[in-house]
């Protein structure tokens, strides 16, 4: 009985973990009001005339990596892939674009882990180009 629980708790887990790993990037709430100083920070933002990365990836490599290399297959759904993983999000569905993909690998996010010491960044931009040239097709 107390086995039956514990893998129900630690399946419950697994599901609430998953859910974070695709979606809306987690937003700070601000005061209306705010007394003495506040901190400021300086971002620098890359522009290209399209408003998205430009994609640098080589889609095939990309498929390499994504159906070995990384093992994006053991998580996630992509048809092009023949993966059928469900700990992630369903890509085919989501549909993610470059910059998402790219994004995600790099960082990870909730589920997700990072793939930033991993893979390289040409792999990363690889699996992008792949992921996004695919999803959903």
């Amino acid at each position: 009985m107390r086995r039956a629980t514990l893998l129900v708790l630690l399946l419950a887990a697994l599901a609430f973990a998953a859910a974070g790993c695709g979606g809306e990037e987690n937003k700070t709430a601000t005061p209306d009001t705010t007394v003495g100083s506040v901190p400021t920070q300086t971002t620098t933002t890359e522009t290209t005339t399209t408003g998205t990365q430009e994609q640098k990836g080589d889609a095939t490599a990309g498929k390499a990596v994504f159906t070995g290399t990384a093992g994006c297959t053991g998580c996630h759904t992509l048809s092009d892939a023949g993966s059928t993983g469900t700990v992630g999000p369903n890509l085919d569905d989501a549909k993610p674009p470059y910059d998402l993909v790219v994004q995600r690998v790099t960082n990870g996010q909730g589920a997700m882990p990072s793939f930033k010491t991993s893979l390289t960044a040409q792999q990363i931009q690889d699996v992008a180009a792949y992921v996004s040239s695919v999803a959903g097709k």
